[in-house]
């Protein structure tokens, strides 16, 4: 299967399968296109026309001998395995239900309460649909001692400190870690600590202990300040970007432009997200992520699959944006547009995606186990707690047969393998099922891989140069 389209000024053809990226110029482009079901000679007599003219069909006009010569180079890359290459992936999956997984890393709800009342918020203000409460030490220890007892031989485990606002109990933030590291050496373990805060509550002793011992920080802010203070305000209404920027700045510059993410949504509102994306690069910040809001229509923020193709013309704007300043030095990564074209994840990885309700669970306050964060208070999906660890294996299974070929409006889609079958908490969201996608969501996936590999492109480009 392949993949082409035009971007900014670049002819690119992904073959699917081999994942092998190919700048093209016109002529090999429209070969490419014809190529599977016809022969060169058919090729030849559809697109060799009178040099300097087009035919009807919008074709380039080129000689027969070039044609010829087009058509011999991608059967060379036919053969050596990068182009049109075959799916070898299917057969991997039959057996998915059965392999055996550990818990690798842990979503750690160490508060149920926010200094916030973000409007777009899925934790209704950090309740999750309960009560407001805090995660004892007691609680997050048991949290700790699961996670390796069911991690296996894995050495590298994840925690994240998530809310609410996890600062809001910071106290047993610093506790936990400081119980993590006691356990490493005993069982061998190296715990890889992160953070999410709306920075509200960000001081000098918390960045310096951030510094210190998380291995990634999540700052949250939409963009423009009136952007922000328009979907992220206090508890007393007013808005909150003043109350952090200075300090999302300091903690950048602390970990010197490295390790952490901005993270913004973008809604319905601010379908000119680019402006928020390029804002925050303007205010100094390297790394920086910008995420569609995923709400119901009943939302006048929700985006509608009218607002796609606005969107579409957004990331377009972004990249180019992109390209633009990393040709003059003065780049920064944008996290939907990451992408590894040398190494990657592994196979499960690619099939599967983030491993939520088998390799990845969340932990409430008071130590229920679901099966990511965006399941806490459903309580169909509660799989177990960390006293009896998990009870409700049929979930498990469930989750277990989440993967790119369960999904039909996965099977045949090009950004299968980067998307990994997209987000299993808002195919459930939409559609009352694990198996589905969620439309709007697989739209703008399709456009960010597409720019993303376009910016590959164009760097490419600049070195070659």
């Amino acid at each position: 299967m392949i993949h082409q389209y035009k971007n900014n000024g670049y002819n690119i053809v992904l073959d699917v399968c081999s994942g092998s990226v190919h700048v093209v110029d016109d002529l090999v482009y429209d070969v490419i296109a014809l190529y599977e079901d016809h022969t060169p000679e058919e090729i030849a007599d559809i697109l060799a026309k009178p040099l300097n003219n087009t035919d009807g069909n919008g074709h380039n006009s080129y000689s027969r001998e070039d044609i010829f010569e087009a058509c011999e180079e991608i059967g060379e890359l036919k053969e050596a395995g990068q182009l049109f290459t075959e799916d070898v992936y299917k057969d991997a999956i039959i057996d998915f239900k059965k392999r055996k997984t550990v818990v690798k890393a842990l979503c750690l709800h160490i508060a149920h309460d926010c200094n916030l009342a973000c409007k777009y918020c899925f934790a209704g203000e950090g309740e999750y649909h309960g009560d407001r409460s805090l995660m004892s030490y007691e609680v997050g220890k048991k949290a700790l001692d699961f996670l390796i007892a069911n991690s296996g031989n894995r050495v590298n485990l994840e925690v994240d400190f998530f809310g609410g606002e996890p600062l809001m109990n910071f106290d047993v933030v610093k506790a936990l870690v400081e119980y993590g590291r006691s356990q490493e050496k005993k069982y061998n373990k190296k715990f890889r600590f992160t953070l999410t805060t709306n920075g509200v509550l960000l001081n000098d002793e918390v960045m310096e202990f951030a510094e210190k011992e998380m291995a990634n920080v999540v700052l949250s802010i939409d963009g423009r300040r009136e952007v922000h203070d328009a979907m992220r305000p206090t508890r007393n209404g007013k808005g909150s970007y003043d109350l952090i920027i200075d300090k999302f700045k300091k903690m950048a510059e602390m970990r010197h432009q490295t390790n952490y993410y901005v993270r913004g949504t973008f809604t319905h509102h601010n379908l000119d997200f680019s402006k928020d994306v390029i804002h925050l690069a303007d205010m100094g910040f390297k790394q920086i992520s910008a995420e569609p809001v995923v709400a119901g229509p009943d939302m006048d923020y929700a985006i509608t699959e009218d607002d796609v193709p606005k969107l579409c013309e957004e990331y377009d704007i972004l990249a180019k944006e992109m390209v633009k300043r990393e040709r003059e030095e003065n780049g920064f990564n944008f996290f939907h547009f990451m992408i590894d074209l040398s190494g990657g994840p592994c196979l499960y990885k690619r099939l599967s995606g983030c491993g939520s309700g088998t390799e990845y669970l969340a932990v409430t306050p008071w130590g229920d186990l679901y099966p990511c964060h965006q399941f806490v208070g459903l309580s169909d999906f509660k799989l177990g707690n960390v006293d009896e660890g998990i009870t409700n294996t049929g979930i498990v299974d469930e989750f277990k047969l989440c993967n790119v070929y369960a999904k039909p409006k996965c099977r045949d889609c090009f950004a299968r393998f980067y998307c990994s079958g997209g987000c299993a908490a808002n195919s459930y969201n939409f559609h009352g099922n694990l198996t589905d996608a969620y439309d709007v969501g697989c739209a703008l996936e399709k456009k960010r891989v597409e720019c993303a590999l376009m910016i590959k492109a164009a760097l490419a480009d600049n070195e070659a140069c």
